[in-house]
């Protein structure tokens, strides 16, 4: 859809370019500017949230928060392959073990909240159930976690984390490195970052 895509973003296809409700936008800077204030909200309703972060309800409500001025499919899972992610039609199975885990990992201690925060963030980028918006969504919901098991929320500098830079090429280093297991380096950015 768009010739300026920064690395890591995943492009949107023809089908779900045609979800976009604002008409006059040409360009992914555009598309991130109108997507804020969204986004904003978004983040406040998490300050306060109440509905669990382990819950596939809360997964796709935060999607909707986020992004339902900007789509039509917002808050719905993707129905098309992308340059990462599972296959789409494994999605709704693959989100319901990620839930299961979440919970029995922070029921039994398995690590550290900050550390079950930093691993449940990746596999959900993993994952990747929307057409666009994983990484914001996968970062505001593991702050909703965070919150949610008394923690603080991790500084994530989102409009860094938005566009082409050094902050960016970090982030996507530490998520590459946990895909291979390694998940030091992106617990070591989130907690160096620490709200």
């Amino acid at each position: 859809m768009f010739d300026d895509e920064p690395v890591g973003a995943s492009p949107i296809d023809a089908d779900e370019a045609e979800g976009l409700i604002p008409g006059h936008i040409h360009t992914r800077g555009e598309l991130n500017a109108w997507e804020q204030q969204n986004i904003i909200e978004a983040a406040r309703w998490v300050r306060t949230a109440t509905e669990p972060a382990l819950r596939e309800s809360t997964i796709l409500g935060l999607h909707k928060r986020m992004f339902d001025r900007t789509w039509e499919w917002a808050g719905r899972y993707r129905t098309s392959e992308k340059n990462i992610g599972v296959f789409w039609a494994d999605i709704g199975v693959e989100v319901r073990k990620f839930v299961d885990d979440g919970a029995y990992w922070l029921e039994h201690d398995v690590s550290s909240v900050d550390e079950a925060a930093a691993r449940l963030h990746h596999r959900l980028v993993l994952i990747h159930p929307f057409a666009n918006g994983n990484g914001r969504h996968a970062r505001l919901w593991c702050d909703l976690l965070l919150k949610q098991n008394g923690r603080p929320m991790f500084s994530w500098s989102s409009e860094e984390l938005d566009r082409a830079g050094e902050s960016r090429q970090r982030y996507i280093e530490a998520l590459r490195k946990a895909d291979g297991g390694d998940f030091g380096p992106l617990l070591g950015l989130l907690l160096r970052n620490r709200e």
